[in-house]
């Protein structure tokens, strides 16, 4: 199986809505690896690694968010996969 990491920066109404911890939920049950984060300027930064149609599944789900997201903005960059094991939130 072929692993691909998508590295995003989400911007909007994406802080204090949940989106750390329904980001999480998404990618344990897409059996995605990786984690999330707060970013001190209002974004969200997210690391997913896993088979390519789930990572392209996380990407597509980061542009609606949690139910109380308002996300405007979704920055995506490919890299090589680093090997990530289970998914956390960093604080």
């Amino acid at each position: 199986m072929t692993r691909t990491r998508a590295h995003v920066f989400v911007s909007g109404r994406v802080q204090g809505v949940f989106y750390r911890a329904t980001t999480k939920e998404t990618a344990e049950s897409n059996a995605v690896d990786g984690w999330v984060r707060n970013l001190d300027d209002g974004r969200v930064e997210a690391v997913s690694e896993g088979p390519e149609e789930a990572i392209e599944e996380m990407v597509e789900w980061c542009h609606t968010g949690s139910p109380a997201a308002t996300v405007e903005d979704v920055d995506v960059e490919y890299e090589e996969p680093q090997g990530e094991d289970g998914f956390r939130i960093r604080y």
